[in-house]
């Protein structure tokens, strides 16, 4: 296995990519072991600094496991990873993650919403409720798919917020980076108005406390994204959605 050498100010950040990059495209397979700091920094032409804060980045993303006097190997990050590892996911398959693991994210994503408008419904004051009305318009008159995804997210962290549950914040912007991808892509596949519309939807069902018809909705919204109208995982391009 060879290593390209590195040339940019950015090393420790380009080590990690082609690293994890050579990982996640199967190069580098889940138990091998890595050369030692020394080969591979004389490989990539790199300090012994730059391998060894790599190795210790890629070990907090999930990717690496480091043992002591044994040396670094390749971790089952699929099994043992983190949000960090997700996110690395994601960014690296882009456009191809498939059914399977769309479904197992809006899955948890599902979990998440309902204990959250569960406990909006139940704890939040009138006042908080409505004051979801500005974002909501905010996503209404956002001008392109970044700002409506944007919205978006800040309308679902208030609900976390309101839900007066102090770890939910902290869980939906760790989720931030996988969610507002998955929605960028939906809005791509089927425009920003239907976006709008599943907020809309859950709105109208938090002010009037109806908790059964809010989790319907979540339902509705997700269960559409996983296999009905609104797919959001890459097949033929869409050829079907593009035939409607």
């Amino acid at each position: 296995m060879e290593f390209e050498k590195l040339t940019t100010h950015s090393l420790k950040n380009m080590f990690v990519c082609q690293i994890r990059d050579k990982i996640l495209s199967g190069q580098l397979t889940v138990g091998s072991r890595l050369p030692s700091e020394r080969e591979l920094a004389k490989q990539m032409q790199v300090s012994r600094t730059v391998v060894n804060s790599g190795f210790t980045e890629l070990e907090n993303q999930g990717f690496l496991e480091i043992l002591p006097r044994r040396g670094v190997f390749i971790a089952d990050y699929g099994k043992n990873g983190n949000i960090n590892t997700l996110n690395a996911i994601m960014e690296y398959h882009g456009d191809t993650l498939g059914q399977s693991e769309i479904r197992s994210i809006l899955e948890v994503r599902r979990g998440l919403e309902h204990l959250v408008t569960d406990s909006v419904i139940k704890v939040a004051s009138d006042e908080e409720i409505y004051g979801l009305e500005g974002l909501l318009e905010e996503i209404a008159e956002a001008k392109n798919v970044e700002e409506v995804v944007s919205g978006t997210f800040a309308f679902h962290h208030r609900l976390s917020v309101i839900s007066q549950n102090s770890i939910m914040p902290l869980l939906y912007i760790s989720f931030k980076p996988v969610v507002t991808q998955l929605w960028k892509r939906f809005c791509q596949y089927y425009g920003k108005e239907v976006l709008y519309d599943s907020v809309l939807c859950l709105y109208k069902c938090l002010k009037k406390r109806d908790m059964i018809s809010a989790r319907s909705c979540t339902d509705k919204r997700l269960n559409d994204a996983i296999a009905e109208g609104h797919q959001i995982f890459k097949t033929n391009d869409l050829k079907n959605v593009t035939a409607q």
